[in-house]
């Protein structure tokens, strides 16, 4: 954990009042209630704002933290046989800004996601708001059954932003939320224009080896399989073991290539 913060840096204490008071200040509140959450987040220091907003402050150390992330998953894609897909941005407002715009483009095309509000820029931070959710649980949070009913609903929002071009490229289970019985998916990352194919195929790995510890791979392949066909399933395993090898994934790469093998026969 000392290793984690000292990567994610610790932004001062009067520049996070300035960013809460700045976001009161564009929203007319006469008064800022902060929390600050514990999260396992690399890239950005998350705070709630008078139980509405939710904010990420991003600083410059998280964009260095998420180039070499990027450059170590570009290079982890090239040793599965292909060309790197992931993106970097340059600037802590640029990565506030696309992510603003993945979230309003995942809720037009129906995949739930928190209330896009703004992105915007204070002392060199970059500053993302969303609508906060009052009372939400990580997907892995959840027992099996729970999991196993939300299966499919998960590869259904996967499917829905493949088809519509986009790809989340950092699917964990803890970035998906379960508030009020429906799923929300956070923390889309980017992906290079024209990689999609790739990078619909590595998404789709990422699921299966996030469900597979909490369902079992025959499960987890069946849901995907409500959505994705066997030629799909199959150009999954291909990225399975790159995907293994994250210190934030943890599977049986076995049982889902048998899974999926058996469904493709």
């Amino acid at each position: 954990m000392a290793f984690r913060r000292l990567l994610r840096g610790t932004v001062p204490w009067d520049q996070l009042e300035g960013v809460a008071l700045a976001v009161v200040d564009r929203y007319d509140e006469p008064a800022a209630r902060v929390t600050f959450l514990e999260a396992n987040n690399w890239l950005s220091t998350p705070m709630v704002v008078n139980d509405r907003w939710f904010v990420k402050v991003i600083t410059q150390q998280n964009s260095l933290v998420h180039s070499l992330l990027t450059a170590g998953r570009n290079i982890g894609a090239f040793s599965s046989g292909t060309e790197g897909f992931f993106e970097h941005f340059d600037t802590p407002h640029e990565m506030a800004t696309h992510e603003l715009a993945a979230t309003r483009r995942m809720r037009e095309i129906g995949v739930n996601a928190p209330e896009p509000v703004e992105a915007f820029e204070y002392e060199g931070l970059g500053v993302l708001v969303l609508g906060y959710l009052r009372a939400f649980e990580t997907l892995d949070d959840l027992p099996p059954a729970a999991v196993e009913c939300h299966a499919p609903a998960v590869f259904d929002f996967l499917h829905r932003m493949h088809e519509d071009g986009l790809a989340h490229g950092d699917f964990r289970c803890e970035n998906v939320l379960v508030a009020d019985g429906d799923l929300y998916f956070i923390d889309a990352t980017s992906v290079r224009e024209g990689a999609i194919a790739d990078a619909r195929a590595y998404d789709l790995a990422c699921a299966l080896g996030a469900l597979e510890p909490l369902v079992g791979a025959p499960v987890a392949v069946a849901a995907a399989a409500r959505h994705y066909d066997p030629s799909e399933l199959l150009a999954a395993e291909e990225f399975l073991d790159f995907v293994n090898l994250r210190p934030d994934h943890d599977f049986d790469a076995a049982a889902i290539r048998g899974a999926v093998e058996k469904r493709a026969r």
